[in-house]
């Protein structure tokens, strides 16, 4: 049964919201009507005459329910079932062509050219400006500033269309046609096509483990995901282009030389270790700015002009294919939406941190279920069932093994043929251990339960030392100066503060746990025991 309820969570929360939404504006009418008929006798302070607005309660429960749902996106879940399917193929295309967009002014001002060009430019100056002309020797600072000279040529080359070679302007045109065909694919009009039944077959929206199911089950689904496997074809081949010409490689390979040469010559014996490092170091800088221009990632930004434009028609198209799921999307989606990480679809918003409560409340009941087997509990143990406990282990824990000690008598020892005979003290002390069977007893037991045994325990404690301590400082004076510096010492010091200190002292177990809870309950008997005496 509840797992039936579990898979129809959204038709429940459907059923559930209308009903929210009924109880807001009925109290809101029947609030504002029983106020004008009480306008007269409500009286403020007078608690006769100011009774009732049980009303107004309602109306708050009804308004925070549903922007919870709203905000959890419990609402577009519930009357939306294949909205967040439908927008995680919408993200699979911009993920798609986000290699190819990653390159131009779309998401950001400039072609990434552009920010290439410019910050390696600004980079070479700076480190011409602050040459060590002291480290190096005149032939090699000649030879290094041609060096730089080049690497400042290469940027000239790459940014010029005149050396681009036919074969990478084939490929640009090719990519700009493919991405110009991929838009017409994108056509609201057309049957997108059917999905499969292993998309069918998906659990729905929020149920399994899988936050929203990634195989396309609408026809428009099926349409956006074709286009994100041919987006990321384009991208492949996009990705692939080089812009290397024949000059650009020349310099290449005589800046590498070069490079290469000066960091094989040892340096002067002269230099001190400083200036040896700042040799080093000067080198490296210009190598590493070397190293991000041989790679052929630079391209004119007039070669790029029209994958651009064809881009941004791409992205409105696909804006526009989404009909009245951009509506859907704007209103019952608050945030970012569904994007695509990897191999899965999540929400990216308010839902992200914010469960839905059908959610919390099919999660609640699953960690309720007392069955391990079938994945109920938490982490191998129940949230709150109960078990049979020997009743030995009662014994065990209230009965001290001192107080067998303390008995007349000794314990046995092992005779000369090698048994062992017990007295009447080792029989006390296994009763004392627990060792006996005494039957069973049925106790509470799970998560909820140990940490209510933690709060009752320290309670208990609190109560026995707290209260005599606080009626004795209530009515003996000497009681209360001196206990009441000590008491109000540590009392106002928040508990977490004193956690540190408890877990190295008792560690991470119960009895750690126990005596903060204790601390806190204490002082608050103490201090109310001695107030009322």
């Amino acid at each position: 049964m509840l797992e039936w309820i579990s898979y129809y969570r959204a038709s429940f929360s459907a059923v559930l919201i209308i009903a929210l939404f009924g109880l807001f504006v009925w109290s809101i009418v029947y609030g504002v009507r029983t106020s004008r008929l009480r306008d007269k006798e409500q009286v403020f302070g007078d608690p006769e005459r100011t009774q009732h607005g049980w009303y107004w309660a309602v109306c708050g429960v009804a308004t925070i329910l549903l922007l919870w749902f709203y905000y959890s996106w419990g609402m577009a879940r519930a009357y939306f079932p294949t909205a967040a399917n439908e927008l995680c193929q919408v993200a699979k295309l911009h993920e798609a062509i986000s290699p190819i967009t990653a390159r131009l002014p779309i998401g950001s001002r400039y072609y990434k050219s552009t920010d290439l060009v410019v910050r390696n430019s600004e980079q070479l100056q700076a480190i011409a400006e602050g040459f060590p002309e002291r480290v190096f020797t005149p032939v090699e600072a000649a030879r290094l500033r041609q060096s730089m000279a080049d690497i400042q040529g290469m940027l000239a080359i790459y940014s010029d269309p005149s050396y681009l070679n036919s074969a990478t302007a084939a490929g640009f045109v090719r990519v700009e046609a493919d991405i110009r065909s991929l838009i017409d694919q994108l056509d609201l009009s057309s049957n997108g096509g059917e999905p499969s039944a292993e998309a069918l077959a998906q659990l729905p929206w929020g149920v399994g483990d899988e936050e929203i199911p990634l195989l396309p089950q609408t026809s428009r689904g099926v349409m956006y995901d074709a286009a994100a496997v041919e987006a990321a074809e384009i991208g492949k081949r996009f990705l692939a282009l080089r812009n290397m010409p024949q000059q650009a490689e020349v310099l290449i390979e005589k800046v590498r030389a070069e490079l290469d040469a000066l960091k094989a010559v040892p340096p002067p014996n002269a230099l001190s270790p400083v200036d040896t490092k700042t040799r080093s170091d000067y080198l490296k800088a210009v190598e590493r700015i070397f190293g991000r221009l041989d790679d052929g990632l630079i391209f004119p930004a007039g070669v790029l002009a029209g994958i651009n434009l064809a881009m941004a028609d791409l992205l409105d198209q696909a804006d526009r294919s989404k009909g009245g799921l951009r509506f859907i999307d704007a209103v019952f989606f608050p945030g970012t939406g569904v994007i695509k990480s990897r191999t899965i679809c999540i929400e990216q918003g308010s839902s992200r941190w914010l469960p839905k409560p059908t959610d919390v409340v099919a999660r609640l009941s699953q960690l309720a279920n007392p069955n391990i087997e079938e994945g109920g509990g938490y982490r191998g143990t129940v949230l709150l069932w109960m078990k049979w406990l020997p009743i030995a282990d009662l014994v065990d824990f209230f009965i001290p093994d001192v107080i067998v000690d303390w008995l007349p008598g000794t314990y046995g020892a092992h005779n000369e043929e090698g048994q062992f005979s017990a007295t009447y003290k080792d029989h006390i002390l296994a009763f004392a251990q627990g060792e006996v069977y005494l039957g069973a007893v049925p106790m509470l037991d799970g998560h909820i339960w140990d940490s209510l045994f933690r709060v009752l325990l320290a309670l208990m404690f609190g109560v026995l030392l707290g209260v005599p301590l606080g009626i004795y400082m209530g009515v003996s004076r000497f009681f209360k100066s001196f206990f009441d510096p000590m008491i109000e010492l540590y009392r106002p010091v928040p508990p977490l503060a004193w956690a540190p200190l408890i877990l190295t002292i008792f560690g991470i177990q119960d009895d750690g746990k126990i005596f903060l809870l204790f601390m806190v309950a204490f002082a608050i008997m103490v201090i109310s025991a001695r107030t009322g005496a």
